[in-house]
């Protein structure tokens, strides 16, 4: 996702979260990205590993990651994903099985490198490969898969982020007006619309309405 820093040296930041490597491990690894200079039609990018503490999200995947912004100060919030089965419930047959990443929300403070869950009794199942946007203080959060269950809840959930001179407060509205679809692709048209295409409302039947 995108980050406005404060400095004119931080306009431009991109937040990395998570992920499959080559290996097909998962990561846990958090970065932040700049682009350092521009010149000649040329972009030089410099990226920092984050080092977190406290409740730190779990290495996933099929996540997402956004960055809300609340009386002057920013936070990033991860939701969702897959990650792998326990260690301790692992075989050699199931030994890359995976599941559903509980339903968390983390937020993450970028600038003191700590990360702080919330349990909202709204979210009750783990979605993976769901659409987020973020507006100001808001994040909604659309469809999505749910492994455990092997649904596509037709859900839209709005998460408000505060963040006063004391701890952040979360909470969380389910909103009318969801659709079934997971793997989509998402792109902002302007500051208040946006554009979703594709994904998948079945295991096999992709979703061909824009």
């Amino acid at each position: 996702c995108t980050f406005k820093g404060s400095l004119e040296s931080e306009k431009q930041q991109y937040i990395i979260h998570g992920g499959k490597t080559p290996n097909n491990e998962l990561s846990d690894k958090i970065y932040v990205m700049s682009v350092v200079c521009k010149n000649n039609k040329k972009v030089t990018f410099r990226c920092t590993e984050k080092d977190l503490v406290g409740d730190v999200p779990e290495a996933r995947y099929g996540h997402s990651i956004d960055m809300v912004y609340s009386r002057g100060k920013s936070m990033g919030v991860v939701f969702g994903g897959r990650s792998y089965i326990p260690s301790a419930q692992r075989t050699t047959e199931k030994w890359n099985s995976v599941a559903d990443c509980l339903p968390h929300i983390f937020l993450v403070d970028l600038e003191f490198g700590c990360s702080t869950s919330y349990i909202l009794p709204e979210l009750q199942d783990g979605l993976s490969f769901h659409v987020s946007i973020a507006r100001n203080d808001t994040i909604y959060i659309l469809g999505g898969h749910s492994l455990a269950n092997n649904i596509r809840p037709a859900n839209l959930y709005r998460i408000r982020v505060d963040l006063p001179l004391g701890s952040p407060a979360v909470n969380c509205t389910v909103l009318p007006g969801g659709i079934s679809v997971s793997s989509a692709i998402l792109t902002q048209t302007n500051s208040d619309e946006f554009v979703i295409v594709g994904g998948y409302q079945l295991e096999n039947q992709k979703r061909m309405v824009c």
